[in-house]
């Protein structure tokens, strides 16, 4: 029954198991509970096609900084990737083939964006209902929609006036073309430096309005060639190996990013080279430079953002915006720029976790309410007071140093775990007292980290809470969600 049926027939899709979100997360967790005979599931997906982040982010230039083996299921290696970074439309169709492969078509369930989700106490089930009208029932619901799937657009004065197209770079318009254009890209994160030199070739004049520079580092990317492709499809363990070599040299580096922040120092001069090697106008290479600790917001890969500042058709503009017109942006400095066309690389609202969706658990709690002084679970993956619900990607997931694919096979071998005990239970709950236990420890790790460190990021809440980051190495965290310890939860 599709969610369509469920409107025009007034009942509810009955399933042991709702899944929110088709990225790596739902595809792989899906994947899994096929192998363990949990069949009775579906997968609400917003858009109309699986991909997650990887089919939302399509401006040019979209490619990944973890490398291609290592940013991929463990029991699906890919030998066939061209590159040893992957782009957007590789990791896309890798996430589509595993989709067919597993056959999780019949699972799926497309323009579905979940509205609520509400957790019944008298039968132990969860209802969730779609903005489209349709309801699911079932025992257990599992989100894995991500930390990076709100964009955040600022409210910039006079935005509103704004005649011409006007749009972020996880919502790309396709359909505007920038050849001739004079184009005012802002924001200068991971998005931005992906495609600033994409765009550049293209634009009549582009305007990179910068709030706060970025360590951008050389991406020691390569096309792979077919003698070597030819070796990962054919040589016994040649593809794991390689996939174990990257996976222990990107642990490696949590050491100074968990541990010893001062460790960092030594990329510095790596960043001052590519910086002079990049620009030469001594002005703007100035402004390019971070006046942070470095690692303390996210380190970038790049060969060629800085060179696209070398051009004679694109300004870097560090003075704040004061305000938009309806065709020009006026800065704090009194000058006026005019624009046709504005791109935000202004990133995501990774702290505001689960938005906009609404999820009830027992005695009508919202969890919103239950995170006002910033979300937390245990293991970053259940929540006293929601029985049977569990994240993936949840807070404190997510990682500046590995794969998150990693920590996400991690997550999903502990739900699938918990999901075969239900088998056997009306409800599971993690205990309040483990969950605060955890994550009192767990922020007293982060206060020694380099995120702490002087300076905001994105993986801070506005009171300077850090939600998002794991305080350790990836291996420790695949250790403690190895099984379930049945004493935390109150089992019923």
């Amino acid at each position: 029954m599709s969610p369509q049926d469920t409107i025009a027939s007034g009942e509810p899709v009955r399933t042991r198991v709702v899944v929110i979100g088709a990225g790596f997360g739902g595809i792989g967790l899906g994947i899994k509970l096929k192998a363990a005979g949990l069949n009775d599931f579906v997968i609400l997906e917003k858009s109309d096609s699986v991909g997650g982040v990887w089919r939302e982010n399509r401006y040019p230039g979209a490619a990944c900084d973890v490398p291609s083996h290592l940013y991929s299921f463990s029991f699906e290696p890919c030998a066939d990737r061209p590159r040893k970074y992957a782009d957007q439309a590789d990791i896309l169709d890798y996430l589509i083939r595993c989709t067919r492969k597993y056959g999780l078509e019949p699972h799926l369930r497309f323009g579905a964006e979940v509205a609520e989700a509400r957790w019944d106490e008298t039968s132990n089930h969860w209802i969730v209902r779609t903005r489209a009208g349709a309801v699911f029932e079932a025992q257990s619901l599992v989100t894995a929609t991500g930390q990076l799937s709100k964009p955040v657009i600022p409210s910039l004065p006079g935005l509103k006036d704004f005649t011409g197209p006007a749009f972020h770079s996880a919502q790309w318009r396709s359909d505007i073309h920038l050849s001739g254009k004079r184009v005012a890209v802002i924001g200068t994160g991971a998005s931005a430096i992906q495609f600033v030199p994409a765009i550049a070739p293209l634009a009549e004049q582009l305007t990179v309005y910068q709030r706060s520079a970025a360590y951008v580092l050389p991406k020691p990317d390569k096309v792979y060639p077919a003698w070597q492709k030819t070796l990962f499809r054919n040589i016994p363990g040649a593809l794991r190996l390689s996939r174990m070599l990257q996976y222990l040299k990107h642990e490696a580096t949590a050491f100074a990013f968990v541990a010893f922040p001062s460790a960092l120092k030594v990329k510095r001069p790596a960043f001052r080279r590519h910086l002079h090697a990049g620009v030469t106008n001594t002005d703007v290479r100035a402004r390019l430079v971070p006046h942070y600790r470095i690692g303390c917001k996210r380190i970038l890969l790049s060969n060629d953002y800085f060179q696209a500042f070398d051009r004679p058709n694109v300004e870097l503009v560090t003075e704040s915006i004061r305000e938009i017109r309806a065709d020009a942006i006026l800065s704090a400095d009194g000058t006026t720029r005019k624009i046709d066309c504005i791109i935000f690389g202004t990133g995501f609202a990774a702290t505001d976790f689960l938005v906009p969706m609404t999820v009830t658990g027992i005695g009508g709690q919202d969890l919103r309410q239950a995170w006002k002084d910033g979300a937390q679970a245990h293991l970053g993956i259940t929540v006293a007071g929601f029985p049977n619900f569990f994240m993936l990607y949840g807070p404190n997931t997510n990682l500046s140093h590995n794969s998150i694919v990693f920590m996400l096979e991690s997550q999903i071998r502990y739900v699938v775990a918990c999901l075969r005990r239900l088998r056997g239970a009306r409800s599971i709950e993690i205990k309040p007292q483990v969950q605060d236990r955890f994550n009192t420890r767990l922020q007293q790790r982060l206060k020694h980290t380099v995120w702490a460190k002087g300076c905001t990021s994105w993986h801070l809440t506005a009171d300077g809470k850090n939600t998002t980051n794991w305080p350790g190495y990836t291996f420790e965290f695949a250790l403690k969600t190895r099984a379930p310890k049945w004493d935390d939860y109150a089992v019923r």
